[in-house]
């Protein structure tokens, strides 16, 4: 069995994988129960960036169908390597528009649509294609510089130009939130997505009803915020070998988010 460059990956992935899914599981169940919601009302959307496909191919054996990868070279390899799986590939990382056409080949979701640049690219592409994409909207709830996303006071505008792009189906609005030990901060990332996606549910015709956000260190706060979506990776597979500025371009040294 492949490793990702560490001992990330023991002798046994099955049982390390059946474990940390079952762990996370119950965390995920107690997080609903305490926000007084279903567990059906949370969709978990693992995150296989670093990990091997042998290992992917194990965890569609415990029950995981679809997956989130951040680079669409990495992401491409591995639906190529896995194209006998029947699962679902979801782009949540940072699309440049040169990677619009390798993208469409393989995902069926895009997480971080911020741009109406890259509204046409994908708008040219997938017309030519005669296909459509579900898509969110990546904002910016933190203010930070190193991170991607629309700045909230520009969410409302940009929405109403999406009815221009025929190819794109909008499924809700994606955040990360700030990378703190204080709960209130990381909590208002969150609550402010949320008020942005009940603002417009009065303000335009889309279905934007879908809230992507929360990864391993703090979905339970995303849960008990209102999350739809929460994108996990290590809480599954362990800590990753790579450092994060290499998915999050602009990213900090030393900062983490922590998929």
């Amino acid at each position: 069995m492949p490793d990702a460059g560490s001992s990330r990956f023991t002798d046994d992935p099955r049982s390390l994988l059946r474990t940390n899914l079952n762990e996370l599981e119950r965390r995920i169940e107690l997080a609903c129960a305490k926000a007084g919601r279903r567990r059906s009302d949370v969709r978990l959307l693992p995150v296989s960036k670093t990990v091997p496909a042998a290992v992917i191919r194990i965890a569609s054996e415990l029950g995981l169908s679809e997956f989130g990868e951040n680079k669409v070279q990495e992401a491409e390899l591995k639906a190529r390597d896995l194209a006998d799986m029947s699962f679902k590939w979801s782009i949540i990382g940072h699309l440049q528009t040169n990677k619009v056409k390798s993208m469409i080949n393989f995902a069926s979701e895009f997480h971080a649509l911020d741009s109406l640049r890259l509204a046409d690219a994908l708008q040219a592409r997938l017309g030519a294609q005669g296909r459509r994409l579900d898509v969110f909207i990546q904002v910016n709830t933190s203010g930070e510089a190193s991170k991607y996303g629309l700045p909230p006071n520009e969410v409302q505008e940009f929405v109403h130009r999406l009815p221009d792009y025929p190819a794109l189906l909008p499924r809700g609005l994606m955040t990360l939130a700030v990378f703190s030990g204080e709960a209130g901060k990381v909590r208002g990332c969150f609550r402010l997505l949320r008020r942005l996606r009940d603002a417009l549910r009065n303000r335009t015709p889309l279905s934007l009803d879908l809230l992507s956000m929360g990864m391993t260190g703090d979905f339970e706060m995303a849960i008990e915020e209102g999350a739809d979506i929460i994108r996990v990776g290590q809480a599954i597979f362990g800590p990753r070998p790579t450092k994060d500025e290499h998915y999050w371009p602009g990213l900090l040294p030393g900062r983490s988010h922590d998929s």
